[in-house]
C-alpha cells in the first residue's frame, strides 16, 4: 500500500497542478469568484485524476466496470469538493486569508480523503 499511495501522491499531485494553475488564472488572475472556478477546476481535475490513476495507481476494471468507476470517483470527488469548499470558504471568507494559500490548504486537506476513498470503496479487489 506504500508504493500506491507514493504513486497516488504523484499522481495527486499532477492533478491539483492542474486544478491550482486553473485557479491561479481564473481567480486569482482575472478576478472570478474563487468558489466557481474551484468547482470547475475540480470538473477538469477529476478526470486527469482517474485516467492516471488506472495507468499508474489502481488496477481498473477489478471491481467495477470503467464506466462504474468512473461514477463512483466522480462520487467520492464530490464530497472530496464538498470539503474542498468550505475549507476554502472558511480560509478565505471567514479567516481572510489570502487566496492561493487557502487554495493550497484545501487541496492539501482532501488528498488523503481522495485517496483512502478511491483505495478503499472504488479500486478495491473483489
Amino acid at each position: 500500500m506504500l508504493v500506491r499511495a507514493a504513486r497516488y501522491f504523484v499522481v495527486g499531485g499532477i492533478s491539483a497542478s492542474v486544478d491550482i494553475g486553473f485557479f491561479f488564472v481564473f481567480a486569482k488572475l482575472l478576478g472570478f469568484n474563487y468558489l466557481a472556478v474551484a468547482t470547475i477546476g475540480f470538473l477538469i481535475a477529476v478526470p486527469v485524476n482517474y485516467l492516471l490513476s488506472v495507468r499508474f495507481v489502481f488496477t481498473s476494471g477489478a471491481r467495477f466496470k470503467p464506466l462504474h468507476e468512473l461514477a463512483l470517483v466522480y462520487l467520492v470527488s464530490s464530497v472530496g469538493l464538498g470539503l474542498h469548499l468550505t475549507v476554502l470558504y472558511a480560509a478565505i471568507g471567514v479567516l481572510g486569508l489570502e487566496l492561493m494559500l487557502s487554495k493550497f490548504i484545501a487541496t492539501g486537506s482532501v488528498f488523503l480523503w481522495n485517496f483512502l476513498a478511491r483505495n478503499y470503496f472504488v479500486f478495491r479487489p473483489r
